[in-house]
């Protein structure tokens, strides 16, 4: 069951004490890493046999690394102001900036990709090296190392959830981010914003009715107990980054700087191949479990884009880099 708010908040509380590259010894450093999904997620997995796994061991031990997994440190937002401060020396979020940094927004956009293998060409490739540097001019206390998958997002329900028309009416949990939001509003529901720490109490309790996010996310957080109905839109593939705090990366030799950004790159690598061998099996375990999971034809897809068009036009209108940027990963 969930951690409850006093220990997470006792666990940030102490996770604050600690400020850049903890020194261990006089030749060592430790690094924190913040993430909320935890071993059943590929990502959370990625994060402990591959990332501490080479930089440990590529470094001799002079780096070590501390991973502190299901929200110990925090939700999303804490985790990014963590990083940003130099608190917390490194985490795995999704796009808390994304109101400060809207190209962050593409990590959101709606039927962007051919399929999944699309989508880790896209964000293990030129695109996020160039998006990185992006983001680490407008964050100078803060790197981008790499993008890593979510999940391919679907919506779950306490009620009937089998057709676009089930939205009309229903409460669905959406990530702070104007995309998600618009999307529910735009097939009749409505949104409310809830971090994804608290999230399974408001579905237990009745607050939603329902939420998006891909069936990895579903069994690492344990909503096949609140929840019966999945609807496979796969309408977001979304994704993961893994960001540092300069202050503890700049600390580091340039030899040490090397190994923990090509591990970076390394575990979302794996994380996306992990991820896409896992759908399968996610589906099917979800099946056992009792939910009743609708795929969603060409037809149904077809519908929810003309449905949610007056929201990727206001996003094409507003965003004047999303034009381009939209074109580039679509024809990558």
């Amino acid at each position: 069951m969930k951690k409850s708010a006093s220990l997470i908040a006792l666990a940030c509380v102490l996770a604050m004490a600690t400020i850049g590259c903890s020194k261990k010894a006089a030749d060592s450093v430790t690094i924190k890493v913040g993430e909320n999904w935890g071993s059943s997620h590929p990502m959370g997995r990625a994060i402990q046999e591959v990332f501490k796994a080479e930089v440990e061991s590529k470094t001799n031990g002079a780096v070590k690394v501390d991973v502190y997994s299901d929200g110990t440190l925090g939700n999303e937002g804490d985790l990014w102001n963590g990083v940003r401060n130099g608190t917390i020396e490194m985490a795995v979020v999704g796009t808390p900036f994304n109101q400060e940094w809207p190209v962050s927004m593409i990590s959101d956009w709606p039927f962007l990709y051919k399929d999944l293998e699309h989508a880790k060409k896209v964000w293990t490739g030129e695109i996020a090296d160039d998006l990185n540097k992006q983001f680490h001019e407008k964050f100078p206390s803060v790197y981008m190392l790499a993008w890593g998958p979510n999940s391919a997002r679907t919506f779950t329900s306490n009620k009937k959830l089998t057709s676009v028309a089930d939205f009309v009416g229903q409460k669905f949990r959406m990530p702070s981010n104007p995309i998600h939001v618009g999307i529910a509003e735009n097939l009749g529901a409505s949104a409310q914003v809830i971090p994804l720490g608290d999230l399974f109490s408001a579905l237990e309790s009745g607050v939603v009715d329902g939420q998006d996010n891909g069936m990895v996310t579903v069994i690492s957080q344990s909503f096949d107990q609140v929840q019966k109905y999945i609807y496979e839109t796969n309408h977001i593939i979304a994704t993961l980054e893994i960001i540092i705090s300069a202050d503890c990366f700049d600390k580091l030799t340039k030899e040490q700087q090397k190994i923990v950004s090509d591990a970076a790159k390394d575990t979302t690598l794996k994380a996306w191949t992990e991820y896409i061998k896992s759908v399968d099996s996610d589906r099917e375990s979800l099946k056992a479990k009792g939910l009743t999971i609708t795929p969603c034809t060409p037809e149904d897809q077809a519908l929810i884009q003309n449905k949610i068009k007056p929201l990727t036009d206001k996003l094409l209108n507003e965003q004047s880099w999303a034009k381009a940027l939209t074109e580039k990963i679509k024809a990558y």
